[in-house]
């Protein structure tokens, strides 16, 4: 009978052991870092701080989140944006090169790709990439990336080509603010004023007024003899926007009108 009890004193150790060394091992497991959610986490934040304009944490944190997933291409390609926005195109040039080999077919990526190509003037390897874009049918942004192309198609002087890409992505999103604006500077580009009026109403029914866009409707109210209009927005950029270009611009055409 002791033999027994002995043995059966045994076999609950035993079992208690396993279930403590087990329990021991699954602690162990929760505790060893997600690398990949920790990259995720890093790269909103840095997202934050780039809204917020402070730009050398968002670089920091993006940085660390590529160093926990060196596959991460989202770090690389919001890495490669702050460049851009810093003016270090050297720099944003590489990371995107290095989001690419990580995946060469992602069309998101391409179409960042190409908006900075063409930001930079590399206007024909920017339209590649555009097209390797909105090529895919299963990218679901397809609508921006041809935006985007129609409107570098505009820096070319390739109007036809612009039209017909910016007409494409306002079939699929006819409020898309940038086919709209680009609208509007072909309808000037190509002497359509009243195309161009149209196209800038709709801009500003879904965007605030900006100095591109209140100097394209003021170019197309001149066109159109509409002097009321024309005088009203050249009014509104010099007033919001003084320091801009545009502003310059209108000043210069109208140093002998009365617009101040």
């Amino acid at each position: 009978m002791l033999k027994k009890i002995i043995i059966m004193l045994f076999i609950t150790f035993s079992i208690a052991s396993c279930s403590m060394t087990g329990d021991s091992k699954t602690s162990s497991r929760e505790k060893v870092p997600n690398y990949k959610d920790a990259a995720q986490i890093n790269i909103k934040l840095a997202v934050g701080y780039i809204q917020r304009q402070q730009y050398k944490p968002a670089r920091d944190k993006l940085e660390k989140a590529i160093e926990q997933d060196p596959e991460n291409i989202e770090g690389y390609k919001t890495l490669a944006y702050l460049y851009s926005r810093l003016g270090l195109d050297d720099e944003a040039e590489i990371k995107y090169k290095e989001a690419l080999d990580l995946n060469p077919n992602d069309s998101d990526l391409l179409n960042s790709y190409g908006t900075f190509l063409c930001t930079s003037g590399k206007l024909d390897e920017a339209q590649e990439k555009f097209k390797a874009s909105y090529s895919n049918p299963f990218y679901e942004a397809l609508y921006l990336a041809q935006s985007n192309a129609g409107s570098c198609y505009i820096k070319q002087e390739k109007y036809k080509e612009a039209e017909a890409l910016l007409r494409k992505s306002l079939r699929v999103q006819p409020k898309l603010p940038g086919s709209l604006l680009s609208m509007a500077e072909v309808g000037v580009k190509t002497e359509r004023y009243l195309m161009a009026r149209a196209y800038i109403q709709r801009y500003h029914a879904v965007a605030p007024p900006g100095p591109e866009s209140l100097w394209i409707q003021i170019q197309a109210e001149k066109a159109l003899g509409a002097k009321e209009h024309y005088i009203k927005y050249a009014k509104q950029l010099i007033s919001d926007f003084p320091d801009s270009d545009e502003a310059g611009w209108v000043e210069a055409q109208a140093r002998n009108e009365q617009i101040r």
